[in-house]
């Protein structure tokens, strides 16, 4: 299911972990295969299950708790918005609002040229910069006014 350089990653993760502790690899496989695949469908989480020796519902259960996973296909880039409370308090709802209006779809939703989808996210850790967004579960992006959406969707671009 995955590629000979995917096995090599996940096999290079689980040595990081005591012998007899693959399962503990979980989350940087399932990052692996998302890596390859650009979403994690159910065949993929069960592939990296059993190739670390767990049940498939125990590698579901971490693939669908957390919000960097996806478990259906997403755009090109995938925006998430923080809403947790502080974030929230501090502008989290208006810069949710305006890419909601600027790209004409809500949350779980993507443009239909596929370039953009568009996620609620919970705290990232950096509450002090809100509101925050992050791009495709790699970039964080604070201070999320309009003009700071417009230059990030052009770069995006």
């Amino acid at each position: 299911m995955l590629t000979k350089e995917s096995i090599q990653k996940i096999d290079r993760e689980i040595a990081k972990y005591p012998a007899g502790q693959k399962q503990s690899a979980v989350m940087a496989a399932l990052a692996i295969a998302q890596e390859e695949l650009d979403w994690l469908p159910g065949e993929a989480i069960e592939f990296v299950a059993n190739y670390l020796g767990m049940p498939p519902i125990a590698a579901y259960e971490v693939a669908s708790f957390y919000n960097m996973y996806d478990l259906e296909p997403v755009g090109r880039h995938k925006l998430t918005v923080c809403t947790n409370l502080p974030c929230l308090l501090s502008g989290g709802v208006d810069a949710a609002g305006y890419l909601k209006s600027k790209l004409g779809i809500g949350f779980n939703e993507t443009t239909p040229d596929g370039r953009f989808t568009l996620k609620e996210g919970e705290c990232m850790g950096a509450c002090g910069d809100a509101p925050v967004l992050l791009v495709n579960n790699r970039r964080m992006c604070g201070r999320m006014q309009p003009e700071e959406i417009d230059k990030l969707l052009e770069d995006l671009e």
